[in-house]
Protein backbone atom coordinates (compact mmCIF):
# COMPACT_ATOMS: atom_id res chain seq x y z
CA UNK A 1 0.00 0.00 0.00
CA UNK A 2 2.81 2.44 0.91
CA UNK A 3 4.64 1.59 -2.34
CA UNK A 4 1.50 2.40 -4.36
CA UNK A 5 1.08 5.76 -2.60
CA UNK A 6 4.78 6.60 -3.16
CA UNK A 7 4.50 5.70 -6.86
CA UNK A 8 1.38 7.89 -7.21
CA UNK A 9 3.15 10.81 -5.48
CA UNK A 10 6.22 10.41 -7.72
CA UNK A 11 4.05 10.26 -10.84
CA UNK A 12 2.04 13.32 -9.81
CA UNK A 13 5.24 15.29 -9.06
CA UNK A 14 6.49 14.56 -12.58
CA UNK A 15 3.92 16.91 -14.10
CA UNK A 16 4.98 20.03 -12.14
CA UNK A 17 8.68 19.23 -12.53
CA UNK A 18 8.39 18.84 -16.31
CA UNK A 19 6.25 22.00 -16.50
CA UNK A 20 8.74 24.09 -14.52
CA UNK A 21 11.66 22.80 -16.59
CA UNK A 22 9.79 23.55 -19.85
CA UNK A 23 8.89 27.01 -18.54
CA UNK A 24 12.50 27.71 -17.59
CA UNK A 25 13.66 26.64 -21.06
CA UNK A 26 11.13 28.99 -22.71
CA UNK A 27 12.18 31.90 -20.47
CA UNK A 28 15.90 31.34 -21.15
CA UNK A 29 15.37 30.99 -24.91
CA UNK A 30 13.42 34.26 -24.99
CA UNK A 31 16.17 35.94 -22.98
CA UNK A 32 18.78 34.69 -25.42
CA UNK A 33 16.67 35.90 -28.36
CA UNK A 34 16.35 39.30 -26.68
CA UNK A 35 20.12 39.53 -26.23
CA UNK A 36 21.19 38.43 -29.74
CA UNK A 37 18.42 40.11 -31.74
CA UNK A 38 19.14 43.59 -33.11
CA UNK A 39 16.22 45.69 -31.82
CA UNK A 40 14.14 47.32 -34.54
CA UNK A 41 10.74 48.94 -34.90
CA UNK A 42 10.35 47.20 -38.26
CA UNK A 43 7.74 44.48 -37.80
CA UNK A 44 5.97 46.22 -34.90
CA UNK A 45 2.89 48.41 -34.77
CA UNK A 46 1.86 51.34 -32.60
CA UNK A 47 -1.91 50.65 -33.04
CA UNK A 48 -2.46 54.37 -33.66
CA UNK A 49 -0.55 55.58 -30.60
CA UNK A 50 2.27 58.10 -30.97
CA UNK A 51 4.91 55.47 -30.19
CA UNK A 52 5.23 51.73 -29.63
CA UNK A 53 6.16 52.50 -26.02
CA UNK A 54 2.91 54.40 -25.44
CA UNK A 55 0.92 51.56 -27.01
CA UNK A 56 2.66 49.11 -24.69
CA UNK A 57 1.90 51.30 -21.64
CA UNK A 58 -1.82 51.32 -22.39
CA UNK A 59 -1.98 47.59 -23.18
CA UNK A 60 0.13 46.71 -20.13
CA UNK A 61 -2.31 48.69 -17.99
CA UNK A 62 -5.19 46.66 -19.47
CA UNK A 63 -3.21 43.46 -18.79
CA UNK A 64 -2.70 44.58 -15.18
CA UNK A 65 -6.45 45.13 -14.74
CA UNK A 66 -7.22 41.73 -16.31
CA UNK A 67 -4.68 40.04 -14.03
CA UNK A 68 -6.32 41.53 -10.94
CA UNK A 69 -9.71 40.34 -12.25
CA UNK A 70 -8.17 36.89 -12.75
CA UNK A 71 -7.08 36.79 -9.12
CA UNK A 72 -10.45 37.96 -7.78
CA UNK A 73 -12.47 35.60 -9.99
CA UNK A 74 -10.21 32.64 -9.10
CA UNK A 75 -10.61 33.38 -5.39
CA UNK A 76 -14.38 33.56 -5.84
CA UNK A 77 -14.53 30.38 -7.95
CA UNK A 78 -12.56 28.43 -5.33
CA UNK A 79 -14.80 29.65 -2.50
CA UNK A 80 -12.41 32.08 -0.81
CA UNK A 81 -14.70 35.11 -1.02
CA UNK A 82 -17.55 33.63 1.00
CA UNK A 83 -20.49 33.90 -1.36
CA UNK A 84 -21.32 31.36 -4.03
CA UNK A 85 -20.03 32.48 -7.46
CA UNK A 86 -22.52 33.13 -10.27
CA UNK A 87 -22.73 30.51 -13.02
CA UNK A 88 -21.16 32.79 -15.63
CA UNK A 89 -18.02 33.51 -13.60
CA UNK A 90 -16.07 30.46 -14.85
CA UNK A 91 -16.59 31.52 -18.46
CA UNK A 92 -15.68 35.13 -17.66
CA UNK A 93 -12.52 33.91 -15.89
CA UNK A 94 -11.43 31.86 -18.92
CA UNK A 95 -12.25 34.65 -21.41
CA UNK A 96 -10.44 37.37 -19.40
CA UNK A 97 -7.48 35.01 -18.96
CA UNK A 98 -7.36 34.31 -22.69
CA UNK A 99 -7.52 38.03 -23.48
CA UNK A 100 -4.77 38.78 -20.95
CA UNK A 101 -2.60 36.06 -22.53
CA UNK A 102 -3.22 37.38 -26.05
CA UNK A 103 -2.34 40.94 -25.05
CA UNK A 104 0.71 39.70 -23.12
CA UNK A 105 2.02 37.88 -26.20
CA UNK A 106 1.45 40.99 -28.33
CA UNK A 107 3.18 43.34 -25.85
CA UNK A 108 5.98 40.83 -25.17
CA UNK A 109 6.67 40.47 -28.88
CA UNK A 110 6.79 44.26 -29.23
CA UNK A 111 9.22 44.51 -26.28
CA UNK A 112 11.62 41.82 -27.47
CA UNK A 113 11.50 42.84 -31.12
CA UNK A 114 11.70 46.62 -30.65
CA UNK A 115 13.91 46.79 -27.53
CA UNK A 116 15.55 43.40 -26.99
CA UNK A 117 16.81 42.40 -23.55
CA UNK A 118 19.17 45.02 -22.19
CA UNK A 119 21.56 44.08 -19.40
CA UNK A 120 24.98 45.44 -18.49
CA UNK A 121 25.71 48.61 -20.46
CA UNK A 122 24.04 50.39 -23.35
CA UNK A 123 25.93 50.79 -26.66
CA UNK A 124 27.15 54.28 -25.64
CA UNK A 125 28.60 52.93 -22.35
CA UNK A 126 25.88 54.04 -19.91
CA UNK A 127 24.68 51.29 -17.53
CA UNK A 128 21.22 49.85 -18.14
CA UNK A 129 18.90 50.99 -15.32
CA UNK A 130 18.07 48.27 -12.79
CA UNK A 131 14.36 48.75 -13.48
CA UNK A 132 14.90 47.92 -17.16
CA UNK A 133 16.95 44.82 -16.31
CA UNK A 134 14.34 43.55 -13.83
CA UNK A 135 11.55 44.29 -16.31
CA UNK A 136 13.29 42.50 -19.19
CA UNK A 137 14.34 39.41 -17.24
CA UNK A 138 10.95 39.01 -15.55
CA UNK A 139 9.22 39.70 -18.87
CA UNK A 140 10.96 36.62 -20.28
CA UNK A 141 10.04 34.69 -17.13
CA UNK A 142 6.36 35.56 -17.69
CA UNK A 143 6.28 33.38 -20.79
CA UNK A 144 7.89 30.52 -18.90
CA UNK A 145 5.18 30.93 -16.26
CA UNK A 146 2.53 30.89 -19.00
CA UNK A 147 3.81 27.45 -20.05
CA UNK A 148 3.62 26.25 -16.44
CA UNK A 149 0.09 27.66 -16.00
CA UNK A 150 -1.20 26.05 -19.21
CA UNK A 151 0.18 22.68 -18.09
CA UNK A 152 -1.36 23.18 -14.63
CA UNK A 153 -4.78 23.94 -16.08
CA UNK A 154 -4.67 20.88 -18.36
CA UNK A 155 -2.97 18.38 -16.01
CA UNK A 156 -5.25 15.75 -14.52
CA UNK A 157 -2.69 13.89 -12.41
CA UNK A 158 -0.88 16.86 -10.86
CA UNK A 159 -0.98 17.54 -7.12
CA UNK A 160 -3.63 19.94 -5.84
CA UNK A 161 -1.10 22.67 -5.03
CA UNK A 162 0.15 22.90 -8.63
CA UNK A 163 -2.61 25.05 -10.18
CA UNK A 164 -2.70 27.71 -7.41
CA UNK A 165 1.11 27.90 -7.37
CA UNK A 166 1.27 28.20 -11.17
CA UNK A 167 -1.46 30.85 -11.16
CA UNK A 168 0.16 32.74 -8.30
CA UNK A 169 3.54 32.69 -10.03
CA UNK A 170 2.09 34.03 -13.28
CA UNK A 171 0.04 36.66 -11.42
CA UNK A 172 3.09 37.87 -9.46
CA UNK A 173 5.39 38.02 -12.49
CA UNK A 174 2.81 39.86 -14.61
CA UNK A 175 2.12 42.33 -11.82
CA UNK A 176 5.83 43.12 -11.34
CA UNK A 177 6.32 43.45 -15.11
CA UNK A 178 3.38 45.89 -15.33
CA UNK A 179 4.69 47.85 -12.33
CA UNK A 180 8.19 48.12 -13.86
CA UNK A 181 6.80 49.26 -17.21
CA UNK A 182 3.39 50.92 -17.39
CA UNK A 183 3.22 52.07 -13.77
CA UNK A 184 6.79 53.40 -13.94
CA UNK A 185 6.10 55.20 -17.24
CA UNK A 186 2.89 56.83 -15.99
CA UNK A 187 4.59 57.94 -12.75
CA UNK A 188 7.58 59.38 -14.67
CA UNK A 189 5.88 60.83 -17.75
CA UNK A 190 2.12 60.80 -17.22
CA UNK A 191 -0.59 58.95 -19.10
CA UNK A 192 0.05 58.72 -22.87
CA UNK A 193 -1.95 61.28 -24.84
CA UNK A 194 -3.86 60.59 -28.03
CA UNK A 195 -1.90 60.30 -31.28
CA UNK A 196 -1.40 63.58 -33.09
CA UNK A 197 -1.08 65.73 -29.96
Amino acid sequence: MADHAAARTTRSMTVPLVAFVAGAVVAVLLGVLGRVHDPTLSGTTDLGFRTVIEMKVVLATVIGALVVLQLLSALWLYGHLGRRPPSWLGTAHRVSGGLALLLTVFVGYSCLWALGLEVGTLPHGEPVPLRAVVHGVLGCAVFGAVVVKIVAVRARRAPGWFLPVAGGLLFTLLLVVVLTSAAWYVAARGWPGPAGY
